[in-house]
């Protein structure tokens, strides 16, 4: 993520943190769906990720390729391929049939083997509000930790995380509790920020 992206993100997140976070819908992670949870079977490939390719006895073929900023790899003999926005497993099959033009039934493996860094930013009663760069599956909890914790006026069952669902849809408000963070109570401890989400804390 460039300076100027960051700038506008954190913008962002402070009309967000203002215009949002005392009033307005919300639901509490724990009633919140499961699909709001990332798991492996909806991780997808983005720019920055590091892949491994496999093709079964082709090891000289096999190798490791960086997803770049146009989302595209290149590998051996099929050149450049997009990736961004597919599932590793999806990828494998696609790369199956571009590999059939040189390779008698290749078998091709995809595996995502370093993530690249989420951008979150963090505001409201912190030490440190600011716009951070978190690893994939990072939580709340980090995210607090990187703004410097929480002010001794900060409302420790008010903690939100505002994201954006698109299509011109108000963020989505989801509401934690500091001691469910802290105890590693399941649900809070397991949601994963994402590219983008914002961190209030009233």
């Amino acid at each position: 993520m460039t300076a100027p992206t960051r700038t506008v993100l954190l913008g962002l997140a402070a009309w967000l943190a203002t215009g949002c976070a005392s009033v307005g819908p919300f639901v509490w992670v724990e009633d919140s769906t499961p699909g709001r949870h990332r798991s492996d079977v909806d991780v997808v490939i983005a720019p920055g990720d590091l892949l491994g390719v496999r093709i079964s006895g082709q090891e000289g073929l096999s190798t490791r390729a960086l997803v770049r900023a146009d989302g595209r790899i290149s590998l051996p003999l099929v050149n450049d391929q997009l990736a961004a926005g597919i599932a590793p497993a999806t990828l494998g099959l696609l790369l199956n049939a571009q590999f059939k033009a040189f390779i008698n039934n290749p078998v091709v493996t995809v595996v995502l083997e370093e993530r690249h860094a989420e951008w979150v930013s963090v505001v409201g009663a912190v030490s440190t509000p600011g716009t951070y760069q978190l690893t994939r599956d990072a939580g709340v909890l980090q995210a607090i930790a990187l703004g410097g914790g929480l002010t001794p006026f900060a409302h420790r069952d008010r903690i939100f995380v505002l994201r954006r669902e698109g299509d011109g849809r108000p963020p989505l408000r989801i509401r934690f509790r500091y001691r469910s963070l802290v105890e590693a109570e399941p649900r809070s401890t397991s949601f994963d920020l994402r590219d983008g989400d914002v961190v209030v804390v009233e």
